[in-house]
């Protein structure tokens, strides 16, 4: 049971990673993101999820030295845009990122999208840096069973982390690789762990959201928790990233965790991996 935005799991490889984070997908404008980066830091989180793709990894950077908090108590993600795919451009891009964010070195990098002509040569260039030291542990993201057994039967150095989409609408639908990472001690992060707002009116789940007194949001990100999934919800409101963060209190019960895990009807909000090749 997660009991506090502090609690981590252990990584494939030994690296600690907090069980809750702030995603940060399209906080861009410089102002916003100062401030609701500093409100996360300020209410605990210590978990940043960026990607070049998102234009934000300089900002947060700053943010983050700028804290006064110690280096070493932060977790932060980045991630490989399809554009920097192959060997080389793989190992570039890692280190424009990672000068970017200018932190010494990252916790995880990923392949942001499993893109089928460039995806074995791009983990190779992730085995490359992740030997240098400057990034702590390497990962996935978007990769679906068949990307991720392709991946396996290759690799020298195994994923840590899988990051997909993952809500109670689609939990059943991703069992295949949910099953494929935990049996290969690979950790699933879900990013649009709350639909993008797209569920959080469904009658089922404002009504557990009454019985805790709680919001939908919350109870969301709860389930997920407690399904052992790291979550990552994304938002640059700071009365929501202080909401998000308020679940510490409460546990979902069996009853309802099972209740919730039968909602699925296929969702995504997103990219759509299980077309991708």
């Amino acid at each position: 049971m997660t009991k506090s935005i502090t609690d981590i799991v252990s990584l494939n490889n030994g690296i600690s990673m907090p069980r809750f984070g702030l995603g940060t997908y399209k906080i861009t404008d410089e102002k916003q993101a100062r401030i609701a980066f500093q409100k996360a830091i300020d209410l605990g989180y210590r978990h940043f999820d960026t990607a070049a793709l998102y234009d934000n990894e300089e900002i947060l950077g700053k943010v983050i030295r700028d804290s006064g908090i110690n280096r070493s108590e932060f977790f932060i993600t980045s991630k490989l845009w399809n554009d920097d795919q192959g060997y080389e451009h793989s190992i570039d891009a890692f280190h424009r990122s990672n000068n970017l964010l200018n932190l010494d070195y990252m916790d995880l990098f990923l392949i942001h999208w499993p893109v089928k002509k460039y995806r074995l040569e791009s983990w190779k260039g992730l085995e490359n840096v992740y030997a240098t030291g400057l990034v702590k542990a390497i990962g996935v993201s978007n990769y679906m069973a068949h990307h991720l057994s392709e991946l396996l039967d290759s690799c020298n150095t195994p994923p840590a982390v899988n990051q997909i989409e993952l809500s109670p609408f689609n939990y059943n639908s991703r069992k295949k690789v949910i099953n494929l990472c935990r049996k290969n001690q690979i950790h699933i992060t879900a990013y649009c762990p709350l639909t993008r707002g797209v569920k959080l009116k469904d009658i089922r789940l404002v009504s557990l959201a009454s019985k805790y007194n709680k919001t939908a949001a919350q109870i969301l990100i709860c389930w997920g928790l407690q399904n052992d999934i790291i979550e990552i919800p994304k938002s640059g409101n700071i009365n929501r990233i202080a909401e998000n963060a308020d679940i510490f209190d409460f546990y979902l019960s069996e009853a309802d965790m099972s209740a919730i895990s039968k909602w699925d009807e296929n969702l995504a909000v997103s990219w759509d991996p299980t077309k991708a090749v």
